[in-house]
């Protein structure tokens, strides 16, 4: 059984339990009773603060929008740049925002519209940033595959294959210096 400790405020506790019984058990389970236990609530309880199922899934995307311009943020002001930022941090490590975008998946793969649309807009958000940086929208696409792939197998380490091979400091230098050669200006005669 899923639970979620008390420590932290009601709102927030339903939707950290909604999002890990959508990650580990999927939309179906994700019940308001299901949910409502997994956070310490009745279900009234759960329904004082989201009135409905639909409320909850709205609830968890507005969380995920905001952890995104959050992100967005950290990009655009990090002292490395916003490549080295976006491809060191494309692996799934637990994250609040991780958590987020597990959850948004396990409703888009249901076919939910608004989960959909909330991973887009992510999507979109980033790459925006790295068009900006690169200036030019294809190389800033070569990049958000690079950053989707490095994303897709670090959730995909498991015995055999720890995450720090696939996050290792070198390894991931190595592809900043692809991606850097990717994005050299050649010289004006």
């Amino acid at each position: 059984m899923i639970s979620v400790p008390a420590a932290a405020p009601t709102r927030e506790r339903i939707l950290d339990a909604f999002a890990q019984l959508l990650i580990d058990q999927g939309e179906r389970a994700a019940t308001l009773e299901a949910v409502a236990a997994a956070a310490g609530l009745s279900k009234g309880g759960l329904l004082y603060h989201f009135g409905s199922k639909d409320a909850l899934v709205e609830g968890m995307l507005t969380r995920l929008e905001a952890l995104v311009a959050d992100d967005v943020e950290q990009i655009r002001a990090a002292p490395a740049g916003p490549i080295d930022y976006l491809i060191r941090t494309s692996m799934s490590e637990g994250t609040p925002l991780d958590q987020a975008i597990a959850a948004a998946v396990r409703l888009a793969q249901g076919a939910h519209p608004l989960a959909n649309e909330a991973l887009d807009s992510t999507r979109r958000q980033w790459l925006a940033v790295i068009e900006e940086t690169v200036g030019d929208p294809d190389v800033a696409e070569a990049i958000m595959l690079i950053s989707d792939g490095l994303y897709y197998e670090s959730t995909l380490a498991g015995p055999g294959r720890p995450a720090a091979d696939l996050t290792s400091a070198a390894r991931l230098d190595r592809l900043l210096a692809v991606i850097g050669r990717m994005t050299e200006r050649p010289a004006t005669r």
